[in-house]
This record gives structure tokens, sequence and C-alpha cells, in this order.
């Protein structure tokens, strides 16, 4: 389970986050939606250690990541706008690299790199230097890394950009699959086809502070919207958009 408990961040005189509480459930894949500067990926980057927040608290299975950052770690697998891929090593090894980082014995780290591999269908790729991927290549074997200790918590940081349309089937079947299990699965987007297709739950932002909550049925019914699209649009208030 995640928690963001009145999470609050500055940049400057921007406050790109105010107040943000919500919770992600295990079992359920709850989505993150907003226009673009809503602050969804700064609540992100506080809910994975990445930036510290100026004040509230984030927990992943009851670990505080500011008070103890590696113990939150250890329980979240994390998938960034930016796969960050080593390109002089091929899938296989960025996988187990970030085995190996995790203090994953070599015997099962070798046996989770198997297992991705199959389940992300990248065999046409793992033994090819990252270099040359296609962007659905380097985002399966990004998200492969991700997953390779096997964390009950994964977060995702709008996962479908720049995907072909069969990427994008592939990525929403293991996110299915991984609620299947009892992961929690936590994923930003202004993709409103997206979060309609995936999600259990909704967490709306806009101007830096979550604005609505629920499923994507409750979020239709709060605005009076038959469509998604329109009760976001109603949501958010201000005439802003997707962007």
């Amino acid at each position: 389970m995640i928690e963001a408990r009145q999470l609050a961040r500055r940049f400057g005189k921007v406050q790109a986050v105010r107040e943000v509480s919500f919770t992600a459930q295990d079992g359920r894949i709850t989505g993150l939606l907003g226009p673009n500067g809503a602050g969804k990926s700064t609540t992100l980057r506080m809910l994975c250690t990445v930036l510290r927040p100026d004040s509230g608290a984030a927990l992943i299975d009851g670990a505080d990541v500011a008070a103890d950052p590696l113990a939150a770690r250890r329980r979240i697998g994390v998938l960034s706008h930016a796969s960050g891929l080593y390109p002089h090593l091929t899938a296989r090894e960025n996988i187990l690299y970030f085995g190996e980082l995790h203090g994953i014995p070599r015997a099962e780290r070798e046996r989770r790199a198997d297992e991705l591999i199959s389940l992300l269908d990248l065999g046409d790729c793992a033994d090819r230097h990252a270099k040359g991927f296609s962007q659905g290549q380097r985002l399966k074997t990004a998200l492969a890394r991700s997953l390779v200790h096997a964390p009950r918590n994964v977060v995702l940081d709008e996962p479908t950009n720049g995907l072909d349309v069969m990427a994008v089937r592939g990525l929403r079947a293991l996110l299915r699959r991984l609620r299947e299990n009892g992961c929690c699965v936590l994923f930003s987007s202004h993709v409103m086809q997206e979060v309609a297709a995936l999600c259990d739950e909704v967490v709306v932002i806009a101007r830096g502070t979550v604005v609505a909550t629920g499923t994507p049925e409750a979020l239709r019914a709060q605005s009076g919207e038959d469509a998604l699209e329109d009760a976001f649009v109603r949501l958010i208030g201000s005439g802003e958009g997707l962007g």
C-alpha cells in the first residue's frame, strides 16, 4: 500500500504540490490523473524517495520515505518517465545489474531475469545492447529492471508515452497481472483512455492539490457527466485541459 499524507513541495517561489493526500491500495490499480504541470510527477518523485517532501509524509507499506528511504525502496519498483538504461549493456545485463544492486544472490537474480524476459516478451532483444532499442523495448527492459526484486508496490510515471499500440496492450496486460497478484500499482497519466481502461481508483490532481478521488464511475456521477473526459474537465475547473 502507498500512502500520501498532506505532501507538499516547493521549488523556489513555485508551490508544485500542496497537501496532497490519497491511498493506493493493494490489489488495485490507482491512476494519478491531471493536466501537465498539475504536480503528478513531483508527487510520484516524493513517493519514490527521489525528492524529500517539505512537509507531510509518504509511506510504502508503512515505511516512511523520508525517515527510512532504504526500507521504502526495497518495497517499491519504479518506472520513471526517462528509462535511463545503460546503453552498452544488454537487456539481460541491465536487469541482472539491478538485481545485484538489490543484493539478490546470483542464482536468484538470473532466475528472475529469465522470468521477466519471458513475461515481458523480451526474448528477441534480451542479449542485444540497449543502445539500439525501440521505445517499446526500452520501456519493457526498464520495467523488468524495476521488478527484479519482486516489489509489492509498483509506480509508473506516464508509462505509455511513445509506445505503439501493441506495446501499450502488452503493458496493460502486465499491470492487470500485477493487480491479480495482489500488488499495489500506481501510475500517472494525462491519457484518458489509459485511465478508463486500467484504473480501479482515480486521484484527480490540479494546481498541486487533489480535487477528486474515486472510481471512474463515481467521478462521472460526481461531476454529472457521462464521459470520463468531460468529468475530468469539470472536476479540475478553471478551464484547464489535458495539455
